[in-house]
């Protein structure tokens, strides 16, 4: 595994200057996710409890939402749009290909990113008015690189004409993503127990948008990739602040 994968991950998947040199290869970019989103989720989680006790909780959800995707330059969010309008409308494969490379987002990706991200607030809001329920939203951003990483397994298709994911494609072994599962659950199951079930149905929500696309495009792309992450998040969020008392 390689040891520059950490720098590498978060060139790419976040705005942090890293040395120049990081930025070369994309081999370590979906073994190191989880670990992008574990430190991530930290001061996005900070924000948002600090905007709560400013203002309110729903200011501070916002904010939430906000740095997340100030800190990854909007890049999982503009994934899920172009997937949406790749998945949504009834077309070909080879044209839903095509229009998920133009750089224009159509009806359906506005329409599902304007709801994934009001749901992700709502949740967040919900969250953050209730005790220590801020854990939920350090937990979202790993969750949902550990649904991205899970792409790189070996044998995952990639869509036709995907740059990235030809680059990261088996990038990521069963064994090195498992050993991230088991340390994940160790840690929310420290922090709070009731955040492994929302970390479970986070996963479990990516896996169908990967079936789907699999389906639909025969394989994943970078797009797909951020998709997955944004879904995870969601529903990850959407099951903590149901299983509030």
């Amino acid at each position: 595994m390689r040891w520059t994968g950490p720098l590498e991950s978060a060139a790419l998947l976040t705005v942090l200057r890293v040395p120049a040199g990081a930025a070369a290869s994309t081999r370590g970019v979906l073994p190191w996710a989880p670990l992008v989103g574990l430190v991530l989720g930290g001061p996005a989680a900070g924000v948002a409890v600090a905007g709560t006790q400013l203002v309110s909780p729903l200011a501070g959800a916002v904010l939430f939402v906000a740095v997340l995707a100030a800190l990854t330059r909007g890049l999982h969010l503009d994934g899920l749009a172009d997937t949406a309008d790749g998945l949504g409308p009834l077309r070909g494969r080879e044209r839903a290909l095509q229009v998920m490379r133009q750089g224009d987002v159509g009806p359906f990706g506005v329409v599902t990113l304007l709801l994934t991200v009001l749901l992700q607030v709502a949740c967040a809001a919900t969250l953050l008015a209730a005790d220590g329920g801020w854990t939920a939203l350090w937990a979202a951003p790993l969750v949902a690189r550990l649904a991205m990483a899970r792409t790189g397994l070996p044998g995952v298709p990639m869509a036709a004409g995907s740059a990235l994911g030809r680059s990261v494609a088996g990038t990521v072994s069963a064994r090195w993503l498992a050993g991230w599962v088991f340390a994940s659950a160790a840690l929310l199951t420290v922090v709070d127990p009731a955040l492994v079930p929302s970390a479970v149905a986070g996963l479990l929500a990516a896996e169908l948008l990967l079936r789907r696309a699999r389906t639909r495009l025969g394989g994943v792309t970078g797009d797909v990739m951020g998709a997955m992450g944004e879904t995870a998040a969601a529903a990850t969020l959407l099951v903590a602040a149901a299983a509030l008392p």
